[in-house]
């Protein structure tokens, strides 16, 4: 399945939905609460039109799990060998706030693995992507363009903008290395700056959804690095029965 998609039709998808997000960003628009009280608005529907049909037509056989579509039993998802995960816009609140740290996520994955990911932002013009086995990428460059040799001497590690909970903090706080530096950075990105090599770890206790980073997940392995749960150690995986991310660290 995954020799007869071309990662640049989904580097297509993504950056012509980031043209139509990027329309709304620079008028005045209205946002609206879903009953979890995460925060919608025009662009998440438009971005998440072009990407859903946009991929149907191409790719007819392959179900889609989006965060703004319908939400689909598990009791049909567990029968799914391949799948797409997206999020029409990561990072809704840096898209509302206007700080422009906000992406479009596109994944496949297959059984619980992500094996391809597209990372757009738009407002940057920056874009992230990977194929299992072809490596990673950010516009063109090979991840990672860093790479850390002395952690303990100095060690840079990326937190959430709008979302650092008081676990992360503390956890950071226990690091060990002479000069640590705490940087934030809103949505996926936080994910591809460790796989670009500008981060050295991002831990994340609090909640994800598995659309929030399925796609910079297959960014981060190709560029050799991982994405582990906090409590065991274990592969983050995905297509669970609940869509809820554990607590995680990428390194």
């Amino acid at each position: 399945m995954l020799d007869k998609i071309d990662i640049e039709d989904i580097k297509a998808i993504a950056i012509e939905a980031g043209g139509a997000i990027m329309e709304i960003y620079q008028k005045d628009f209205t946002v609206e609460y879903k009953d979890d009280n995460s925060p919608l608005t025009k662009a998440d529907i438009v971005s998440n039109n072009i990407i859903s049909t946009s991929l149907e037509k191409k790719y007819p056989d392959i179900p889609i799990l989006s965060e703004e579509n319908q939400e689909i039993p598990y009791e049909v998802r567990k029968n799914w060998d391949y799948y797409w995960c997206i999020d029409p816009i990561d990072g809704t609140k840096e898209f509302i706030s206007k700080n422009g740290e906000f992406t479009v996520n596109i994944s496949l994955i297959f059984k619980s693995i992500p094996i391809l990911g597209v990372v757009y932002a738009p407002f940057l013009n920056e874009i992230y992507y990977a194929k299992k086995g072809f490596g990673a990428y950010k516009d063109g460059k090979r991840l990672p363009l860093r790479i850390n040799s002395n952690p303990k001497e100095k060690l840079i590690v990326v937190a959430s903008k709008s979302h650092l909970s008081k676990e992360t903090q503390d956890f950071i706080d226990t690091l060990n290395s002479k000069n640590l530096e705490q940087v934030s950075k809103g949505s996926s990105l936080k994910l591809c700056m460790v796989a670009e090599g500008i981060a050295d770890i991002y831990p994340r206790l609090a909640p994800t959804m598995e659309w929030d980073t399925s796609a910079a997940h297959a960014i981060v392995l190709e560029s050799g690095k991982e994405v582990i749960q906090y409590i065991d150690n274990r592969p983050l995986i995905y297509n669970k029965k609940s869509l809820l991310n554990p607590w995680f660290i990428v390194r």
